[in-house]
């Protein structure tokens, strides 16, 4: 699969097919803590995601698989055996139309663009260092697409596990996808749905996560939790600077405010 992280596409024993990151893949091991911790709390607020799954790949499948390799720049080796990060492909086993890029004059006919501003939130309290990544999708009987928000192995800044919040970052490339947004409401329910999170949500989605994706650093990953837990309280203040930015990503709310001012509250 395209991607710094070399994913492979994979059929599971389950019937599905799943990309599948692995622990030594050319970004870093975390980024398979990060993909599961943040794409798990994106569906706990109703976002658009794939289903993620731990992976199992056996050495006898990699030993027999000269495919599956992946490229260090200097060298190649194996994709590493054992428990691996998989995300349930989009599109799945039916036929069907996947694509990672729509004309703006066909952005109408994606039924949850409203979504794109719900993953703002998100990305900005997940710290995401990457730009917002979505494919589109749809049936061989659908007319209208859905966007899957994919490829969360930036939040908590990949490898490193800190945020630096920069107002253009975890954002998408387009202004057209937030041409919708007229206001706070236009965040519901999303935004207010990560406000008030129980914590144990928080916890239980890291609990979930093998301690090899992460080095076994139990303590880092505490902290991390920790730090999500008291970000909720920031993520309008980071939404509201990326609207006040030179993109100006927000023009219809600009457009609501007494004489044109990009204040947001």
């Amino acid at each position: 699969m395209r991607g710094g992280a070399q994913g492979q596409l994979m059929l599971g024993s389950d019937g599905r097919l799943y990309v599948v990151k692995f622990r030594n893949n050319p970004q870093h091991e975390r980024v398979l803590a990060n993909e599961m911790l943040a794409t798990r709390l994106a569906a706990a607020v109703g976002l658009t995601v794939p289903e993620t799954e731990v992976v199992e790949v056996s050495a006898w499948l990699v030993e027999h698989s000269p495919e599956l390799q992946v490229d260090l720049g200097r060298r190649r080796e194996p994709c590493a055996a054992g428990l691996n990060f998989g995300a349930r492909y989009v599109g799945g086993l039916m036929p069907g139309q996947v694509m990672d890029y729509l004309p703006e004059e066909q952005l109408g006919e994606v039924r949850n663009l409203a979504e794109f501003a719900g993953m703002l939130a998100l990305d900005k309290w997940t710290g995401n260092a990457n730009g917002r990544q979505a494919v589109f999708t749809r049936s061989a009987r659908e007319r209208r697409y859905t966007a899957v928000f994919i490829d969360q192995g930036f939040c908590f800044h990949a490898g490193e596990w800190k945020f630096e919040d920069a107002p253009l970052r975890g954002v998408y490339p387009r202004n057209a996808v937030y041409g919708g947004v007229t206001g706070w409401e236009s965040f519901e329910p999303w935004l207010s749905r990560m406000e008030s999170m129980p914590v144990e949500r928080i916890w239980d989605a890291a609990a979930a996560i093998p301690p090899e994706w992460y080095g076994g650093a139990i303590e880092e990953m505490e902290r991390l939790v920790e730090t999500l837990e008291k970000r909720r309280g920031r993520i309008r203040e980071l939404v509201e600077g990326f609207g006040k930015t030179e993109r100006r990503p927000f023009a219809a709310w600009e457009k609501m405010q007494p004489g044109g001012k990009t204040a947001l509250r």
